[in-house]
C-alpha cells in the first residue's frame, strides 16, 4: 500500500473508532449543568419564600443572584425560571413543541381535562380554531352594542355607591363573557350559570379534598350543575337547528364533532380565561387613571371627540365598530396597564424531554416559567419600570418584552374581546361618571392575581 492510501486508510479507522466511541459511551458526552440556583427545602422548594412577599422582590433577587436563567422548586415541582425575552420565545413559540402548557391536577378536575388549556397537538388545534372563529374581530364587530348595553347598565347600578371596583368589574366581565358564549338569547340560564360559576370560582385555590363540607368538594358539586345547564342548552339549541354565531354555536359545529362534555369543558374553561384577569384589568385601570389626572383628562377628552363626531355626522349615539378604532391614547392606558400590573406574573410550562436550553440542561419533567412581569419590569425595556406612562407605546416596543396574552400558540385567543369590553367601558365612565378612590391605595393583594388593596373601593357618581 502506498503512503497516500495508508495515511488515508488510517484517517477512515480513526474516524469509525471515534463514531463508535460516541456511540456507545455516550456517558463520555460533556454532561451539561443544570441552571444555577437553589432547590430549597425537600418537596415545599422555595414556594414560601414566593408566595409570601411580593413576586417582584423574590424573583428579582434571584435574577440579580443568578441571572437571566435559574432554577428553583416551587408548589413541589423542581423549575427553571427564565427571564429573558429571547429565551422566552424560545419557550412559547420556537420550541413549543419540547414545552407543554401545564396546570394544577386540582385545576385541571374542576374546568375539565378537555378544556383547551390542558391540550396540545390535533385536539388543541381544532379548539383554538373555533374560539377564535367566535372571537375574530369580524365576529365580535357586531356585538359592540350588547357589550355596550352591559357597560351602561353597570355603571348605571353603581351611580351613588360605595362600590368595590373588582367585584364590579368581575360581574361586568361575567356578563360580556356570558354574552360571546351564549348570544343574547338563553338568558333564563344566565342566572344559574352565574350562581354556580361562583361556587366553583370560590375552589379554584383550595386544597384538592373532595370531602363534604369543603370548597373543593361543593365547588365539583358545582361543577355538575354547569354541565346540566350547558347540556340543557345544548339540547334545546338542537331542536331548534338554527345557526349560531356565539361560541357555543361555534362549539356546536357537527363537522368538528365535539361531544357535550367537551364543550361544557370548553365553555367553562373560557369562563375561567375571560373573567378575573379581565376584570383586574379594568380594576388596575380605574386606579392608575385616578393617580394620574392629565391621563385621565387626555383619555376623557378623546372620549368626548367621538361623541361630538358623531353628533356633528347625526350618527347614531350607539358605539359601533369604527368608533372604537379611533382611541388610541384609551388603547395605550390598555396596554401600559397590562405592562404595569402584569396580571400574569408567569405561565407554566413542562419540559417534555432532557432539554439543552442555552447551555443548561433542563431534565424532562421539570416545570419552566417564563416570568413575564420581570421582563415587563427590566428598565433596559423599559425605563421607569414602575412608572404608569402609556406615551411609551407611541412606538413599537423591542420584540418580545411586551407579552401580556402570553406568546405562540398557545397564547390568549379572546384578547380582542377583552381589549373591546374594556374600550366601551371606557368610553361611558370617562364621559358620564367621575369616580375616587376610598382610602390609601398604595397595598397589593395577590389572590392568585395581583389586585389593588382590598379591590380599590370607590364613590361613583353621574357628573353634574
Amino acid at each position: 500500500m502506498d503512503p497516500i492510501s495508508l495515511c488515508f486508510s488510517l484517517l477512515a479507522a480513526a474516524a469509525f473508532s471515534l463514531f463508535l466511541f460516541k456511540l456507545l459511551l455516550p456517558s463520555a458526552r460533556p454532561k451539561l449543568p443544570l441552571p444555577p440556583g437553589t432547590l430549597g427545602w425537600p418537596y415545599i422548594g422555595e414556594t414560601f419564600q414566593l408566595y409570601s412577599q411580593n413576586p417582584n422582590t423574590f424573583f428579582s433577587s434571584k435574577i440579580k443572584k443568578y441571572g437571566a436563567i435559574f432554577k428553583s422548586h416551587i408548589l413541589g415541582y423542581p423549575s427553571v425560571m427564565i427571564a429573558s425575552p429571547e429565551a422566552t420565545r424560545e419557550v412559547l413559540v420556537t420550541n413549543a413543541h419540547l414545552f407543554i402548557p401545564t396546570f394544577p391536577a386540582s385545576k385541571e378536575r374542576m374546568l375539565g381535562k378537555q378544556a383547551i388549556f390542558f391540550n396540545t397537538g390535533d385536539y388543541h388545534a381544532k379548539l383554538r380554531k373555533l374560539v377564535l372563529r367566535a372571537f375574530t374581530p369580524e365576529s365580535i364587530k357586531n356585538i359592540v352594542s350588547d357589550i355596550e348595553s352591559i357597560a351602561v347598565d353597570t355603571l348605571r347600578s353603581l351611580d351613588g355607591n360605595l362600590v368595590t371596583t373588582f367585584q364590579e368589574m368581575k360581574t361586568y366581565a361575567f356578563n360580556v363573557a356570558m354574552l360571546s358564549i351564549l348570544g343574547t338569547e338563553e338568558a333564563k340560564y344566565r342566572e344559574d350559570l352565574k350562581r354556580y360559576y361562583y361556587i366553583v370560582e370560590k375552589g379554584y385555590n383550595s386544597m384538592a379534598i373532595n370531602l363534604p363540607g369543603t370548597l373543593f368538594h361543593k365547588a365539583m358539586k358545582a361543577r355538575k350543575e354547569l354541565s346540566r345547564i350547558l347540556a340543557k342548552i345544548l339540547s334545546v339549541r338542537r331542536e331548534k337547528k338554527q345557526q349560531y354565531t356565539d361560541l357555543l354555536g361555534s362549539f356546536m359545529e357537527e363537522s368538528e364533532g365535539l361531544t357535550d362534555e367537551q364543550i361544557a369543558d370548553n365553555t367553562i374553561g373560557v369562563i375561567f380565561a375571560a373573567r378575573d384577569t379581565t376584570a383586574s384589568i379594568m380594576t388596575w385601570i380605574f386606579k392608575y387613571l385616578a393617580e394620574n389626572p392629565s391621563v385621565l383628562q387626555a383619555v376623557t377628552e378623546e372620549q368626548e371627540a367621538i361623541i361630538k363626531a358623531k353628533e356633528e355626522g347625526r350618527e347614531e349615539k350607539a358605539l359601533n365598530w369604527s368608533d372604537t378604532k379611533k382611541m388610541p391614547m384609551s388603547s395605550r392606558v390598555i396596554q401600559e396597564t397590562l405592562r404595569v400590573a402584569s396580571i400574569l406574573n408567569f405561565t407554566f410550562r413542562e419540559a417534555v424531554e432532557d432539554v439543552e436550553f442555552n447551555g443548561y440542561l433542563i431534565p424532562k419533567g421539570w416545570k419552566v416559567l417564563p416570568l413575564f412581569r420581570n421582563i415587563h419590569h427590566n428598565p433596559e425595556y423599559f425605563p421607569e419600570p414602575e412608572k404608569f406612562d402609556p406615551s411609551r407605546f407611541e412606538a413599537p416596543v423591542k420584540p418580545n418584552t411586551f407579552i401580556p396574552f402570553g406568546s405562540g400558540i398557545h397564547s390568549c385567543p379572546g384578547n380582542e374581546l377583552a381589549k373591546l369590553e374594556i374600550l366601551v367601558l371606557l368610553h361611558h365612565l370617562t364621559t358620564k361618571y367621575r369616580y375616587s378612590m376610598m382610602g390609601p391605595q398604595n397595598g397589593v393583594q395577590y389572590g392568585p392575581f395581583p389586585l389593588p388593596q382590598n379591590g380599590l373601593p370607590i364613590k361613583i357618581s353621574l357628573k353634574k
